[in-house]
């Protein structure tokens, strides 16, 4: 047995604070340094970032953004679209976990469509219940349910302490985008 299938796990990075895109893109480098197929799917970012860009030269990686950005309130026009474009997302992570074509999947802010309502805890629960075993999934964003994190093996809550955004300094490209 691989020691990707002896070691497929869920991780789940949340918390008000910055830094766990940061941290899920990390690992995604360092699998990908080790020769692993890595997917990121981002279900709320749909912007030109310099993950999306950088992440073209990094062999093994896949970035997909299924997002279309800022999510307005849920009596919004909009909002619907939001929801079928997380759902696409959704299929799209439940057919990458049911191919095998990869050892590692990030579903980066997964943990926020569910928390403003794109997306139901149970469709995001079930399927993690369904991965292959010796897959590994990363889900990332602020709000994780309780049900989400029971089903993690690993959870790490990112606590915003200071940010310098919060003084209106602007975001720095490199740092927040």
């Amino acid at each position: 047995m691989s020691q990707a299938l002896e070691a497929g796990r869920v991780l789940l990075f949340t918390g008000d604070g910055k830094g766990k895109t940061t941290a899920a893109l990390g690992l995604a480098l360092r699998a990908c340094g080790h020769g692993m197929r890595v997917l990121v799917l981002q279900f709320i970012k749909a912007a030109i970032t310099g993950e999306l860009t950088a992440s073209r030269h990094l062999p093994g990686c896949e970035f997909v953004q299924t997002g279309r950005g800022f999510v307005p309130q849920p009596d919004n026009p909009h909002f619907a679209e939001h929801a079928r474009a997380a759902e696409a997302g959704l299929e799209r992570a439940a057919h990458a976990l049911r191919e095998g074509q990869y050892e590692i999947v990030i579903l980066d802010d997964i943990c926020t469509a569910v928390a403003v309502g794109l997306l139901t805890e149970e469709h995001v629960a079930t399927l993690m219940k369904k991965r292959p075993p010796g897959l590994t999934v990363v889900l990332t964003g602020r709000g994780a349910t309780p049900r989400l994190a029971d089903l993690a093996d690993t959870v790490t809550e990112m606590r915003c302490v200071k940010h310098a955004l919060d003084t209106g300094r602007r975001a720095q490209k490199g740092v927040e985008f």
